[in-house]
């Protein structure tokens, strides 16, 4: 769980209910799915919210839970790497998020890698 100042409240956000109708699972699964790291989580309004970005359709974007666990096995809090996720990259171009949202996941892990070592 990270605090809302990890994350420009101009990002959109899911509730942790909507997240679980989307996936079809349980809320209590998408909690978890937080604890476990392959999802990350702010609060709002005292409501668990998870970025819209992190969902694709009916399922969790493809290779975001393994960028999440490279940095956090890296010593990276999740407020960091929410802020890096949607920070904008240069290199890229755009934020790291948008590239994993457009089929580059092993870039940005790759990134994630050489940032975590």
């Amino acid at each position: 769980m990270s605090e809302v100042s990890a994350l420009s409240d101009e990002v959109a956000v899911l509730p942790a209910t909507e997240v679980a109708e989307i996936l079809s699972i349980p809320r209590t699964r998408v909690h978890q799915l937080i604890k476990d790291g392959q999802l990350l989580g702010v609060r709002r309004d005292d409501t668990m919210c998870v970025p819209a970005d992190f969902i694709d359709g009916d399922a969790v974007v493809k290779g975001l839970s393994g960028t999440i666990t490279v940095l956090r096995d890296g010593g990276y809090p999740d407020e960091e790497i929410l802020r890096w996720l949607f920070t904008e990259d240069d290199s890229l171009p755009g934020t790291p998020i948008a590239s994993i949202r457009a089929g580059r996941h092993r870039e940005i892990k790759r990134r994630a890698q050489a940032m975590a070592f």
